[in-house]
């Protein structure tokens, strides 16, 4: 059977882009034809995917449609004969956005409405998690279900030691950390006054490190270190590093004490996953995905009353047999999380379309 995948773009270190070359990757092993397409391909994915239009684009008995984002794929994937399947990795609501940049707010506005006008033109609809299945439903699809993402693991739990960033960041501060772009439904700014009751309340020495894009949104990023300099911290206790490769990424959570989740939209929010994988136990805020993705692992709370916030961010930093208790949890929700897992679920979605 040929299985293709269409994406807006393919990007590396993207968890769209990432997840697709894991699908495409576990569908050959499991005997079929795929292939990826996208619309826009950065310079080392050039050997990961098709650039589209393209001769076989169309081709398939199943064309995934990984959902993200508003893009000249939402039509051409409703014109398909057969064989319609949307992967729905869900639009961060333009709500958040408003404030900081009224282009990204309209591409969010777009967005969710091509999703709602695929509810008529899609065969079967698939979220990548339960939050995101329910999202479908809500947005009038009729035959939904869910498709988790296929991760690699392997390059946190696998990757080399990186010895001069392990020795810097092993200078007797407390490492917290946070994965991912910052953007305004993470509430980096958040994490901030989190650090303030923390500093306030609990402990003085201590590091706050963001990996990821700071530079998507100026205006947010403005915002946020602004908030840094009227709290009078110094520069060097919140550290953004902006992407870097999978060798620093696993270092940096191999040094970290505690992952710290404040965002209040997520699809899935795969550096939960990534966080559960190096055994550094999880502390989040319970909202949109996050409940689905963590399941009952790490810590979660609602609302966010930081003076509680900071305590239980403590307890985890220095209580070894709370964090064995968290981090014995953790180990075994990544079960759900197996590509054996994954591979059951394509089999299903090839045995109805086969």
């Amino acid at each position: 059977m040929v299985i293709n995948q269409w994406l807006a773009a393919a990007h590396r270190g993207d968890a769209v882009g990432d997840a697709a070359r894991q699908l495409r990757d576990r569908l050959r092993a499991l005997g079929h034809r795929s292939d990826i397409y996208a619309l826009t391909i950065d310079e080392d994915m050039a050997d990961e995917a098709v650039p589209f239009p393209a001769s076989g684009a169309r081709d398939g008995d199943v064309t995934i449609l990984h959902f993200a984002i508003a893009s000249p794929l939402t039509q051409a994937f409703a014109a398909l004969p057969r064989g319609r399947v949307l992967h729905y990795h869900n639009v961060t609501p333009a709500k958040f956005f408003a404030p900081y940049d009224p282009a990204v707010f309209r591409i969010a506005t777009v967005a969710r409405q091509e999703l709602a006008w695929l509810a008529g033109r899609t065969d079967l609809a698939l979220g990548v998690s339960e939050y995101n299945r329910r999202e479908l439903e809500t947005a009038g699809f009729r035959d939904t279900g869910i498709l988790p993402l296929a991760l690699d693991l392997d390059r946190i739990t696998s990757a080399r030691p990186v010895p001069a960033l392990q020795t810097w960041l092993n200078d007797g501060l407390t490492n917290f950390l946070f994965v991912g772009r910052v953007a305004p439904n993470k509430k980096i700014e958040d994490i901030v006054r989190l650090a303030e009751h923390y500093k306030r309340y609990v402990d003085a020495h201590y590091r706050f490190i963001f990996v990821g894009r700071y530079d998507g949104m100026p205006r947010y990023y403005d915002m946020v270190r602004a908030l840094i300099a009227q709290l009078g911290w110094q520069a060097d206790r919140f550290l953004f590093t902006g992407p870097v490769p999978d060798d620093e990424l696993a270092t940096y959570y191999r040094a970290a004490s505690v992952y710290i989740s404040m965002s209040e939209h997520e699809g899935f929010c795969v550096p939960l996953v990534e966080a559960m994988a190096a055994d550094l136990p999880v502390l989040a805020y319970s909202s949109a995905a996050i409940p689905d993705t963590l399941g009952e692992a790490g810590v979660q709370f609602s609302p966010k009353h930081f003076e509680m916030v900071a305590e239980l961010l403590g307890i985890l930093a220095f209580d070894d047999e709370v964090r064995a208790k968290v981090i014995d949890g953790q180990r075994r929700r990544l079960q759900a999380f197996s590509g054996e897992h994954v591979d059951r679920e394509l089999r299903q979605l090839v045995a109805r379309f086969g």
